[in-house]
């Protein structure tokens, strides 16, 4: 099996995973508005981490499901957030309205609460011997002192003077925090090493700070139909980027490094990490 149908193999549990979700006790319109976002044709990327990563310890991908579903949810809910006009104020998100401007400001707002406390309830149920260990690591990732912590930064700071320290702050809890938490619980559900797990923690770390570096540089030069979202709103409203503190070609030679570095982090996995050292170069070279 190759790289994209691996790819396409886990992608294809997670979507089904989410769609057999019930949200028991969800007033129909409050899921009909999860289940918007949620639904809504993502890359997985955070639930494809999750399996690949437990199957790369030697654990079983079914039995991390849950925990890569609930990563999609919380990664769901932040965009969800993220589009409100108190924040990036966006219309468009993967080809479609977002969801403010098809169900309104309150019940978006709601949504994504409901998709963030789904997400643990979820993972909560897991009979799994270490599901604690694994959540724990991804209320981390989300929480004050992960992804919460560096949009906070994003919003907070924009319009300043752009700061190398700041930017890599930004990013590593804007965006690596979110990636490497479904490698970590991945590589825990397994039952991994302490010193394996700290690979996967520095894989995650580069590749999440790559991937928000490639964004920075898609938002300037990317594809709108392809992206499915309104670009060049980073320049025009003074968001602090990677290109904007040292230019675009330095930041696409940075994306490499990090890349480079992340798949050297996985060395110790031997050729059971061939298939994340694929998508370490994939998330590289992506167009969207």
């Amino acid at each position: 099996m190759n790289f994209q149908e691996q790819m396409n193999g886990y992608k294809q549990q997670v979507e089904a995973y989410l769609e057999q979700l019930p949200m028991s006790g969800a007033p129909e319109q409050l899921k009909e508005a999860m289940r918007y976002s949620l639904l809504s044709n993502g890359k997985r990327l955070r639930g494809i981490l999750t399996l690949s990563s437990c199957e790369m310890a030697g654990g079983s991908a079914e039995e991390a499901l849950p925990f890569a579903a609930a990563l999609e949810m919380i990664h769901a809910y932040s965009l969800i957030h993220d589009d409100l006009p108190a924040m990036d104020n966006d219309t468009l998100r993967r080809g479609k309205p977002t969801n403010h401007v098809v169900y309104g400001e309150a019940l978006a707002i709601l949504a994504g609460d409901g998709l963030l406390t789904h997400a643990f309830e979820v993972m909560a149920q897991s009979a799994h011997p270490r599901a604690f260990d694994a959540l724990r690591e991804i209320v981390k990732a989300a929480g004050i002192g992960g992804m919460l912590a560096g949009q906070t930064l994003d919003v907070t700071m924009q319009g300043t003077e752009p700061n190398m320290d700041l930017v890599r702050d930004i990013h590593q809890g804007k965006t690596a925090a979110l990636l490497t938490a479904p490698v970590t619980a991945g590589l825990i559900l397994a039952g991994a090493s302490p010193m394996q797990t700290e690979s996967g923690r520095r894989y995650g770390y580069h590749l999440g700070m790559a991937f928000q570096i490639v964004d920075d540089l898609l938002d300037l030069e990317g594809d709108p139909e392809l992206m499915g979202k309104t670009l060049g709103k980073d320049e025009e409203e003074g968001k602090l980027t990677w290109p904007a503190c040292v230019g675009v070609e330095w930041a696409r030679q940075d994306a490499e490094d990090h890349i480079r570095h992340a798949k050297s982090a996985l060395t110790v996995f031997g050729t059971r990490a061939a298939f994340l050292q694929s998508l370490a170069d994939f998330s590289l070279h992506r167009a969207q």
